[in-house]
């Protein structure tokens, strides 16, 4: 693909790379800054989601297209409550219920299907899984939290690419292309299996056990190990794990030693975007993604996922800081477990061809 410089529709030389890592720090950072001023439920979801979306070389979401992924993720958490009488008088069937739907979620990527959009789906049935043994109004709570995260992030997405557009598309890529072939089935059984036993022993673990609205971070960092695994096919995916979840934590604590020593909102955006500077450089390259672009796509989630939830405690709030590194920690043995299952998966069904598998095409998120 071509890398030299583009004019683009708003008159300014950029690179497509610098370009989309300019747009993923203003945009993430101004999605942090609302939502903390905002202080609604579960505020840090909405800059997670804007960095998520951003951090792919894909074009703006469509109005109909962002509706669907806001409808995916609250969706999903809505939908889930018809299963919470299953869990109280079947719990057989509810649990069959929630297996079924949780592997789908999966499936409808490895066969092609948006990636975006079914990631959305696992994180709303992770996320649903965190509260579904509390109550229902507890569901409901996060269920309207999600909504309107859902709803601010997808809103800056849209602002970051308004104030920095994607430039026109060459030639070469506006060439007509052969029609995409969707994985076979066996494969994308394979494929979806694989991320679902990162996801399903934990979400089970939560359902069946009395978790709580605070298990929610948890999740959602389980469920883009499962979506990670999905995209990446390659033997060094559990390596990628592990890689990802040690450098966003690492980015974490230095953010949150930071922040302790200056506890402002300014701080705090301002290290957001200059982490997204940092990460950015490394998820992007040229008109495409950095080869090792999803496992630092999938840290600067995990800087964000860990740093965030121990900043609406207050850095310097009583056991805040054993809160941020319990859950760090929490995060690494996750990422081990991850790992492991991968290794041990992939030595019992191993690739058809030998190889790794077809990677989903990130731009499917269209």
């Amino acid at each position: 693909m071509p890398t030299d410089s583009t004019l683009t529709a708003s008159g300014s030389d950029l690179e497509p790379d610098t370009r989309r890592i300019l747009r993923l720090a203003i945009a993430t950072s101004l999605s942090l800054w609302v939502s903390q001023v905002g202080d609604w439920s579960m505020s840090f979801i909405a800059p997670v989601l804007t960095m998520f979306l951003l951090a792919l070389p894909v074009p703006a979401p469509s109005l109909k297209q962002g509706i669907g992924f806001v409808m995916a993720l609250a969706g999903s958490v809505y939908a889930g409550i018809l299963l919470l009488p299953l869990f109280e008088t079947a719990r057989g069937a509810g649990i069959g219920v929630f297996t079924v739907a949780l592997f789908y979620t999966f499936y409808f990527s490895a066969r092609g299907g948006s990636p975006v959009l079914g990631a959305f789906m696992t994180v709303g049935l992770a996320i649903l899984a965190a509260v579904g043994s509390v109550n229902i109004d507890a569901v409901l709570a996060v269920a309207e939290g999600l909504s309107v995260n859902a709803a601010i992030g997808m809103a800056f997405v849209w602002v970051g690419h308004a104030l920095l557009p994607e430039p026109p598309p060459s030639p070469i890529a506006t060439a007509p292309k052969p029609p995409a072939t969707k994985p076979d089935p066996v494969r994308a059984t394979r494929t979806a299996l694989r991320s679902m036993l990162i996801v399903y022993p934990v979400a089970m673990l939560f359902f069946l056990s009395s978790a709580s609205a605070s298990w929610v971070v948890v999740m959602v960092k389980v469920a883009s190990m499962g979506q990670q695994v999905g995209l990446d096919q390659s033997r060094t995916v559990g390596r990628s794990l592990i890689a990802s979840t040690v450098i966003g934590g690492i980015a974490a604590i230095i953010a949150w030693q930071i922040l302790r020593a200056w506890p402002t909102l300014i701080i705090y955006t301002l290290i957001i975007a200059g982490a997204s500077l940092f990460f950015g450089r490394r998820i992007f390259k040229g008109a495409g993604m950095h080869a090792q672009g999803s496992m630092w796509s999938y840290g600067f989630l995990t800087m964000i996922v860990v740093l965030a939830p121990a900043v609406m405690d207050g850095p310097g709030a009583d056991g805040a800081s054993s809160a941020f590194y319990t859950r760090l920690g929490l995060f690494l043995v996750i990422a081990l477990y991850g790992s492991a299952t991968v290794a041990v998966f992939d030595a019992f069904w191993p690739s058809r061809s030998g190889q790794a598998d077809e990677t989903v095409v990130r731009a499917g998120a269209n």
